[in-house]
């Protein structure tokens, strides 16, 4: 009888291992890794970001600082030495301020802007998508009716109105994107967080005296943040856009802030001049800035999509 017990004992099949962390690390990068296309544009990000941050140290000029800053250089074709001594690569605009140094310190606006929105904004959603998954009721039929109104709104025109309101300056903008956009995170988290809250190990959780805040974050939390990396990426990108689009439109930043979508909307008027680089580089800058995001957040959401774990 012993033996036969046994025998059953293991033929049982023992359960998985558990992953460690720095093995789900590991499989992640080697599955995000199989796309070439996502790598590149991950390589460029970092490639921005260090040109951005770093655009005191690599720029030949300090575009706003006024003592820099020489009429005689402006409209400088790409390509010419200026009186500073050193050549302007993509030229100069009618104030005389390089375009190179105007685009680094514009990518460094527009990463400060996009990270913060970002990161506020997922914060405020997580915030609202959990408490009303968890408590549901009343609570979560409110909450939820304001986050569908909100989405029902184009977020450029909340953001307009924002802004219009709260007035111009990188504070006022990324609070004006916090408002815009928190409503995507928040529906993202009460699905999953929906999904989540009706299975047996968040039912223990609650049976048991722990307090509410530590059964949200410790154990419903991790659980739905996979899709939450998926649309922080992708709302990055959007608020770099956003905040390009209100700064073209006079509404965004000041003229004294560094910013892409000023530099576009200072040199849209010449477009259809021969000093076509005074708009045509900055957007090429920030449509590399929002495709390479967007293409890393593609991937990402491949990588984590249950459906595609092999």
């Amino acid at each position: 009888m012993p033996e036969i017990i046994a025998e059953n004992i293991a033929a049982v099949p023992s359960a998985p291992p558990v992953e460690t962390r720095a093995e789900r690390l590991r499989n992640f990068w080697s599955d995000f890794r199989e796309s070439w296309v996502a790598v590149g544009a991950l390589i460029v990000i970092g490639v921005l970001l260090f040109l951005s941050f770093g655009a005191p140290l690599v720029s030949p000029q300090d575009p706003y600082d006024m003592a820099m800053l020489d009429w005689l250089d402006a409209f400088l074709r790409p390509g010419t030495e200026g009186s500073g001594g050193y050549v302007h690569l993509l030229g100069t605009d009618n104030a005389g301020r390089d375009m190179l140094s105007a685009i680094f310190y514009g990518l460094r606006t527009s990463f400060v802007i996009g990270l913060s929105a970002g990161a506020l904004a997922l914060l405020v959603g997580i915030a609202v998508g959990l408490t009303a998954a968890y408590f549901g009721g009343r609570i979560e039929a409110l909450l939820m009716r304001i986050v569908d109104l909100q989405l029902s709104m184009p977020a450029i025109l909340l953001a307009l109105v924002l802004v219009a309101m709260l007035g111009q300056g990188i504070v006022q903008i990324i609070l004006a994107l916090v408002v815009a956009q928190y409503a995507y995170f928040a529906r993202t988290t009460h699905g999953a967080a929906k999904v989540e809250r009706g299975k047996d190990y968040i039912e223990a959780a609650r049976s048991t005296p722990l307090p509410t805040h530590r059964v949200l974050f410790k154990h419903l939390l991790p659980n739905v943040l996979p899709p939450l990396i998926v649309v922080a990426t992708v709302q990055v990108a959007s608020a770099i856009a956003l905040e390009a689009t209100l700064s073209f439109l006079g509404v965004g930043l000041p003229l004294t802030e560094p910013s892409l979508g000023s530099l576009i909307s200072n040199g849209f008027k010449y477009i259809h001049s021969d000093r076509y680089w005074l708009s045509i580089y900055p957007g090429l800058a920030l449509m590399l800035t929002v495709v390479a995001i967007n293409l890393v957040g593609d991937q990402v959401r491949k990588v984590l999509d249950p459906r595609n774990s092999r």
